[in-house]
């Protein structure tokens, strides 16, 4: 197969493969093939945002066969990628440039050279949330309680450790530190078993409205002083709306960063061309997934390389106009 294997020539599609052998499809084509969607938890925005992507891929690749696989989200997707266990991901843009300088603090011992990038997408919102009954209103409240902080080292957890340093603080400074995804920590959370939780996800983020409709909750600003203190350009000022969650009656000031979908070298250029299309032409399908989805956007930001841009979505964009 003039040196791609089965697997990397299958995800082709049935368009890719006809236009590359003069429209007949050879014996093996027709074979089952199979292409891993890493999101992250279920209670996140990535994996319902995945489910759809795998819909929009699946009716116009019938021969493909797309699984959605829940995970940590950020850096185990990147790894994952680097690893050739998955061909698309999920993962914020300061993990994805975290992972191709090799950050060993943060779980990347060694550059991921193997990684590239599809779209940015959404921005993600890095989202403080405690209890009414703690007492917490500011960064500096969060001092002596207990707080989640997300899995260890995926992209909120790694969101966490730079908006507590910013703020003056060390995890040291809590009570109590648990690594837990986000249905895990309101669960802790609705029982006072933690005072706050610290999420970084699309707005109206299931679990966090699941929360607020359980407790009466305090969203923390992230002044835009503090954001200033982190000094990564991947992180903005931005507002979390009035009326987000249930009982939050006032614009509340915070931090953001990005959302991207992420792919590997491997992964053929035509398959990387036809995926990023079919995402962009079906966006109302994305939005229906999720709220969030409603900031994903056609434009010259969809195509920034927090990683090398794949050839395959780089021709898309091309034609589009946006380099």
């Amino acid at each position: 197969m003039n040196g791609l294997n089965r697997r990397q020539f299958g995800i082709l599609g049935l368009g890719g493969i006809t236009a590359a052998v003069g429209g007949a499809l050879p014996a093996w084509a027709q074979a089952p093939r199979f292409v891993t969607i890493l999101t992250g938890g279920t209670s996140g925005v990535y994996y319902p945002l995945g489910v759809a992507l795998s819909q929009i891929y699946g009716k116009a690749m019938p021969d493909t066969k797309f699984t959605v696989q829940a995970t940590k989200a950020s850096a185990e997707n990147l790894n994952l990628l680097q690893a050739g266990r998955g061909e698309i991901a999920f993962t914020q843009t300061d993990t994805l440039v975290q992972a191709v300088r090799g950050d060993a603090e943060v779980g990347f011992a060694k550059p991921l050279d193997k990684l590239r990038s599809l779209a940015v997408i959404y921005p993600n919102y890095i989202q403080i949330v405690a209890s009414k009954a703690s007492g917490i209103k500011t960064l500096a409240d969060l001092k002596g309680k207990r707080i989640s902080v997300g899995a260890p080292k995926s992209g909120t957890e790694i969101n966490a450790r730079a908006v507590v340093k910013a703020a003056g603080l060390s995890y040291a400074d809590f009570a109590k530190v648990e690594y837990l995804p986000f249905a895990e920590s309101v669960d802790l959370m609705k029982n006072q078993q933690i005072d706050a939780t610290l999420q970084s996800a699309g707005l109206g983020v299931a679990s966090l409205r699941d929360l607020a409709s359980a407790i009466e909750i305090t969203v923390v600003p992230v002044p835009a002083e503090t954001v200033a203190k982190i000094g990564e350009a991947v992180y903005r000022s931005a507002v979390i709306p009035a009326n987000t969650y249930n009982g939050q009656t006032a614009d509340v000031p915070t931090v953001v960063t990005g959302n991207a979908l992420a792919t590997h070298a491997g992964l053929p250029d035509e398959a990387a061309y036809q995926m990023t299309k079919l995402m962009f032409e079906n966006l109302e399908a994305m939005k229906s997934a999720h709220a969030a989805a409603k900031q994903i956007a056609l434009s010259k930001d969809a195509a920034a390389e927090f990683a090398p841009l794949h050839p395959g979505a780089k021709r898309f964009y091309q034609e589009k106009g946006l380099l």
